[in-house]
């Protein structure tokens, strides 16, 4: 049996156990939902499981209340298949009137369905899974702590883990996928290629009963691939699409992105708003990302080697890498990841702002001491733009986050520059 990699959601599922009746735990097919809530549920029903579906599905529409007997917490896997179920964990969960009593899990997000009542505010709180991000896979060493670094702590001078350009190509490829960690490469890689033919064979039509062209998905997700870590509109995307006679139009398009944001294959990057001191206008269009690079690699079909030819498309999707990262790690420290443009072109690629008002900006490299002086430039110019007294403090840290770095070291204008592979929570 295949040893269990701990998750950074261990310790988050089991905080929000601790302060509500339910959690529900969402995320992309595969990426390891159901195996770490099984680490924390006493007793699990599989809605899923062919042997006993038809009588699990019967039971929810008549009687949902005999599916949720058990010791707690319980864990209810993929509970979407029933809607009903929502509003009985809901009413059980007020009934009870008690926290750490169920845990659903789901790989999409339900169509509006008459079923559920009750948005379940205050009795069912969620959380996020995504892909492994390189620290839980032990693809990083985790010498550097961005929560530490929020608290004030030095930057540590760290060598980097394993971080030539020809692995960082083989983890972007490879993604976070639990399946692929620790298995020979063709075997790791074949993974994200199976998840697409999965996404594009059935779960996009899947996820709300609508009929959907595997032919175009699949353009769909290449064409997406080729906007990785760009703000580029729906409009421009059905324009990519349109190279032949079948030409999807806008509509048509955002309806399969819609898809594919409900089954979390897409998750786009939200535009940060600061206050600054000029009147400088800010974009607010979404950046767009795939929720681990490998998806993106595949829908190019593109390997390791593919990649390192193509060093435009990798510094892409290896920022697409780090914005997974981040999301996790900024999750476990109550935050949120976002990026800034303004009308001038200024640009951050993760802007990591924590509930309390601290914030972090970073900059993505895939490496090169001239890529990193940008990076470090741009960052100086926003941090100096930004109203400290309206936003109530400086940003805590400038960080470079590179990808073929040896060393993690600050930089004597105060900028720090960071291996993703040193990197953790």
């Amino acid at each position: 049996m295949k040893r269990y990699l701990p998750r950074i959601s261990d310790q988050l599922l089991r905080k929000k156990l601790s302060a509500t009746g339910a959690v529900l735990v969402e995320g992309a097919k595969w990426c390891g939902k159901t195996t770490t809530c099984e680490q924390a549920a006493k007793s699990t029903l599989y809605m899923a499981n062919p042997e006993s579906r038809q009588q699990n599905l019967a039971l929810a529409d008549m009687q949902p209340s005999a599916l949720l007997e058990g010791p707690t917490p319980r864990l209810i896997d993929e509970w979407q298949t029933a809607p009903k179920l929502w509003d009985a964990v809901r009413f059980a969960v007020d009934k009870r009137d008690a926290f750490n009593q169920f845990i659903l899990t789901g790989s999409s997000v339900p169509p509006a369905d008459d079923a559920i009542i009750h948005t379940g505010t205050g009795r069912i709180s969620r959380l996020r899974m995504r892909p492994m991000s390189l620290y839980e896979s032990g693809d990083s060493n985790g010498e550097v702590s961005l929560g530490s670094l929020f608290e004030g702590t030095d930057l540590p001078v760290s060598q980097a883990a394993k971080n030539d350009i020809e692995h960082l190509a083989f983890l972007v490829c490879r993604g976070g996928w639990p399946k692929a960690i620790g298995q020979d490469d063709e075997v790791a890689l074949q993974q994200a290629r199976n998840y697409i033919d999965a996404v594009a064979e059935s779960d996009i039509s899947r996820v709300d009963g609508t009929s959907r062209d595997p032919r175009l998905a699949r353009r769909l997700l290449r064409s997406y691939a080729r906007m990785e870590s760009s703000q580029a509109t729906v409009s421009k995307i059905a324009a990519d699409l349109r190279g032949n006679d079948e030409a999807p139009t806008n509509k048509t398009v955002q309806s399969y992105l819609t898809a594919l944001q409900r089954i979390f294959v897409i998750e786009d990057l939200p535009a940060w708003n600061p206050n600054l001191r000029s009147k400088t206008a800010i974009r607010t269009t979404d950046t767009r990302h795939f929720v681990d690079p490998s998806i993106g690699a595949a829908a190019l079909g593109v390997g390791p080697k593919g990649l390192i030819a193509d060093l435009e498309t990798f510094g892409l999707l290896f920022e697409s890498l780090c914005i997974r990262d981040l999301r996790i790690y900024a999750e476990a420290l109550d935050g949120e990841v976002f990026h800034f443009r303004d009308k001038q072109d200024l640009e951050c690629d993760a802007v990591i702002h924590l509930r309390d008002g601290r914030y972090g900006l970073i900059e993505v490299k895939l490496g090169g001491d001239m890529l990193v002086e940008e990076g470090a430039k741009s960052l100086i110019r926003l941090s100096e733009k930004i109203d400290t007294k309206k936003m109530r403090n400086e940003p805590s840290f400038l960080m470079v986050l590179t990808g073929t770095g040896n060393l993690s070291y600050q930089r004597k204008d105060g900028v720090m520059v960071v291996p993703v592979t040193t990197l953790r929570e």
